[in-house]
């Protein structure tokens, strides 16, 4: 398949000089094997890394794209920070383990590594130009943020496109860190308007200057995940299982640009869980070839990603977006938070830790909790899942759900109809187990986007169909790091 592998220099030139005003700026690019395992590489460093500031656009923060960062990302933690959610807040014996990416530097997601897997091999090969070309960076919020931190970090121009119903925060923070206001560029619709995203991108794909990144396409997306978050996820499950008794049941993500899903592919391989992919309900296209509008901000849907290995997945769960919207609610509501206090008698460090889940986080949880009750799970089983970001990206959506109640005020019995119904009585429907001819389908629906649409190759498309395309894949990774090691000692 013709795509960006970043395995071999194709512009010297490019490459000489990007090496060059790098070292001059004193910015050394990580490896992923030292993303996937920084303890073993940057505990050195990591008294000086502590005296950086996380949300800075200092060059140092690159080497903080990995899952280790303790709370105060600042830190090196030997496990990755997570929450094990047990029966009293999910009401199912089932653990539930959830790695926490709002610890990563400067955009509080998990995104900013997404973001460094995709422009990494077009600066290895030198067809990105750091000080001529822009990097236009589609998402549905997160992607694009992380995208502007590294344009910010390497110097050069970073262009975000993003729908224009996305969080004010994910806006507000873009505003910040752009300094030309038409370097933010607003799609219409909301959530579920990747199309409209994509129209755009070919528009300034035009532009020779435009180098256009997007993360549904790329497949360092997919290796960076592969190879950085599905080990991360395993220490953490290795860190919970304290009594050797859990059993990994399943990894459970939404679909979004399907990088994430990657970390799927690794536990496959090394733990044996089931892959779940997570999506709207209000948006079904993996269960049901549907389409609509929801509010699970940052999943994206309407098209199946060209980097989501959909031979690979197992399963398909839906969400109700007014199911995330509520429990948002009700985690982060004072009365909300003291109304699970008093019915669960969790502590209040485990209600706090409620705070470090964003609407796809509570998504993934609601799925984990289908997926255990369809399989008949007990209390030594687990499911491994991601936070991708956390409830402080949500602020403007809590208020707004805050103003519908009656004078805005969240009452004891509205908050039990919201953990009775949303959380309790979450069962089995709208899911789906996937056979063959199911995966054959969805993999199918993908055509429409990527062949007609994107102009990508019938055959360039069918290939991925077998697991070998997607395991040869990582083979790239120790070539990475090599051109990464020549990339930092150029001279």
């Amino acid at each position: 398949m013709v795509f960006n592998t970043g395995s071999e220099v194709i512009n010297q030139e490019i490459f000489s000089k990007n090496a060059k005003t790098f070292r001059e700026k004193k910015i050394t690019f990580p490896k992923i094997s030292e993303l996937a395992y920084p303890v073993n590489f940057f505990t050195a460093k990591a008294t000086e890394l502590s005296k950086i500031d996380p949300d800075y656009p200092d060059a140092k923060n690159l080497l903080r794209f990995h899952w280790y960062n303790g709370e105060d990302r600042r830190t090196l933690v030997k496990v990755p920070e997570h929450i094990v959610l047990g029966p009293e807040i999910t009401g199912i014996e089932t653990k539930i383990i959830i790695i926490l990416g709002n610890r990563f530097p400067l955009i509080r997601a998990h995104k900013v590594l997404t973001a460094y897997g995709c422009i990494l091999p077009s600066l290895l090969n030198g067809t990105f130009d750091a000080s001529w070309h822009r990097a236009i960076w589609p998402s549905t919020g997160n992607y694009c943020r992380g995208g502007i931190a590294i344009s910010r970090i390497l110097g050069c121009r970073g262009v975000a496109v993003l729908p224009e119903g996305m969080s004010a925060e994910r806006f507000e923070w873009l505003e910040h860190w752009i300094e030309n206001p038409s370097d933010i560029i607003r799609t219409p619709g909301t959530e579920s308007n990747v199309k409209e995203i994509y129209d755009k991108c070919n528009a300034l794909n035009k532009d020779p200057q435009n180098v256009i990144l997007n993360q549904f396409s790329e497949f360092g997306n997919y290796i960076v995940h592969r190879a950085v978050t599905g080990p991360a996820i395993a220490s953490v499950f290795d860190a919970a299982n304290i009594d050797d008794k859990l059993q990994p049941r399943a990894f459970i993500a939404a679909s979004g640009s399907a990088g994430t899903l990657a970390a799927g592919d690794f536990l496959k391989k090394t733990l044996g869980t089931d892959i779940c992919v997570v999506e709207a309900l209000e948006c079904p296209t993996l269960l049901y070839n549907g389409y609509g509008e929801h509010n699970i901000q940052g999943i994206g849907d309407k098209h199946v990603p060209l980097i989501h290995n959909v031979m690979n997945t197992d399963f398909v769960i839906g969400v109700s977006s007014f199911a995330t919207d509520n429990l948002n609610l009700l985690f982060n509501n004072k009365e909300g938070k003291k109304y699970i206090f008093q019915r669960t008698g969790a502590t209040d460090a485990q209600i706090a830790d409620l705070s470090n889940l964003g609407f796809s986080a509570i998504a993934n949880i609601l799925a984990a909790i289908k997926y255990s009750k369809y399989m008949g799970l007990g209390e030594n089983d687990a499911i491994l899942t991601v936070a991708t970001d956390g409830a402080e990206l949500y602020s403007t959506e809590l208020a707004l759900e805050e103003q519908k109640l009656e004078a805005g005020n969240l009452s004891q019995v509205k908050a039990a109809e919201i953990f009775g119904r949303y959380l309790l009585a979450t069962s089995t429907d709208h899911m789906i187990e996937l056979d063959r001819y199911s995966r054959e389908r969805i993999f199918n629906l993908g055509y429409y986007t990527w062949v007609e649409q994107q102009g990508i190759s019938a055959n360039d498309f069918d290939i991925r169909r077998n697991q070998s395309f997607w395991d040869n894949l990582m083979k790239l990774v120790p070539e990475w790091d090599q051109l990464v090691e020549n990339f930092n000692t150029s001279k």
